[in-house]
């Protein structure tokens, strides 16, 4: 895609200044909503994703609340609500398989039944992706090598060659992200690890499952085959309790692999067929149960968000939602009140939201995976008391940010 930096002259002959240009690195999900609302309000925006291609796929995802809000202002709320993942069961089991009880999962998640939505991970990437790539350069297979800030801009060194230089630079590259990394140091000072791992791939759905969850747990271990639909592969879960990260796992496949295989090995069930699967699946996603949690989420010229500076981990089921609004409350406060003020007032405006959601852990956490067996036992008869009483009206959290509206400069 071709732009240009000069200033242009409007049909009256007056001359509008260059468009200021932002880079975004991160092409999931808060990258591409960031790059719709920027291009917007009249930003030159370049994202730039490490991955050859949009990375679809996934467990799906979660939109509620506030975040509906946002994407029914991008207008691509009747497709995301076409592609919603109608889960109408979600069974819990014992250890030796029996049932424990069976509900609606909003009344686990306090979703909005009619309202609150679930969808592929994919269909929301191509939907927001579709929404921006006629008006915004993308730059797949590449990264963010060095990042300067200089008093005209941010100078950049991409990992497979090249310089550019940018107005502001906004990192949107998830809970490892490189961007905070370069900008705040290590992530360890952020990275508040909660005590499990999971392991999540796709499987062969030979087990009849439509529009269902099925959750088997012992005492710190869960595992879990999802059927999104009627399809001929379910998504199988594994979750266990570590009290320490496996940092040496993380960047090692195969080392997953076998920490996953040791800790299930005895475990009944399902559990075996879904361990033989793991061993050939190639889709494998794993990870440990974290939240990002920082002080300042912006420095000088570069800020971040979604994951990178606020994740909120999967216990709480709002990461998506909160890169949503947070990219939003992002963009509008740039253009606004420009960068300086800007970013402030998008930390100002969101970090209280962030905070009630993060906050969601606990329930999560205490809830779906206890760690004793007196611990799961009282979660089994809150579970079968729940199953008596009408689902969940929502938890405040997910609509805790009414939307403003803002008044660009440019």
């Amino acid at each position: 895609m071709t732009r240009t930096d000069q200033a242009t002259a409007t049909p009256t002959g007056t001359r509008t200044a260059p468009r200021r240009k932002i880079l975004i690195s991160g092409a999931s999900i808060a990258g591409p909503a960031l790059a719709f609302w920027l291009n917007r309000y009249g930003y030159e925006v370049t994202v730039v994703e490490k991955a050859g291609t949009l990375r679809s796929g996934g467990y799906p995802i979660d939109v509620r609340g506030t975040a509906l809000d946002v994407v029914e202002k991008m207008g691509i709320l009747p497709q995301l609500r076409d592609a919603h993942i109608d889960l109408q069961r979600l069974t819990f089991l014992d250890g030796d398989g029996t049932e424990v009880t069976s509900l609606h999962p909003h009344a686990v998640t306090g979703g909005v039944a009619g309202r609150d939505l679930e969808v592929r991970r994919g269909d929301l990437t191509d939907a927001l992706y579709a929404a921006v790539r006629d008006d915004v350069e993308f730059v797949f297979n590449d990264s963010i090598d060095t990042l300067d800030q200089t008093g005209h801009g941010v100078d950049i060194t991409f990992r497979e060659g090249g310089s550019r230089t940018f107005d502001m630079v906004l990192g949107a590259d998830g809970m490892h992200s490189r961007t905070r990394e370069m900008l705040f140091g290590p992530e360890e000072q952020f990275h508040r690890y909660l005590g499990y791992c999971f392991a999540v791939f796709t499987m062969r759905n030979t087990f009849g499952l439509s529009h269902e969850t099925v959750m088997w747990n012992t005492p710190g271990r869960a595992a879990a085959l999802y059927a999104v639909g009627d399809d001929a592969e379910v998504h199988a879960f594994l979750n266990f309790a570590q009290p320490e990260p496996p940092m040496d796992a993380f960047r090692d496949p195969d080392a997953q692999r076998d920490l996953v295989t040791k800790v299930f090995a005895d475990a009944g069930w399902e559990v075996p067929g879904m361990l033989a699967a793991l061993r050939d699946t190639d889709d494998l996603f794993f990870d440990g149960v974290s939240q990002i949690r920082m002080p300042r989420w912006s420095s000088g010229r570069v800020s971040l968000v979604g994951d990178a500076a606020y994740a909120p981990s999967f216990l709480t089921g709002q990461g998506t939602s909160l890169a949503l609004v947070g990219a939003y409350m992002l963009a509008g406060s740039l253009a606004d009140r420009g960068h300086i003020a800007g970013f402030a007032a998008y930390e100002h405006g969101t970090r209280e939201f962030v905070t009630a959601n993060q906050g969601l852990v606990g329930r999560g956490g205490a809830t779906l995976f206890p760690t004793t067996a007196r611990d799961l036992a009282q979660r089994n008869a809150r579970l079968r008391d729940l199953s008596a009483i009408p689902a969940s009206v929502g938890r405040p959290a997910h609509s805790a940010l009414t939307l403003p509206t803002f008044t660009p400069l440019m």
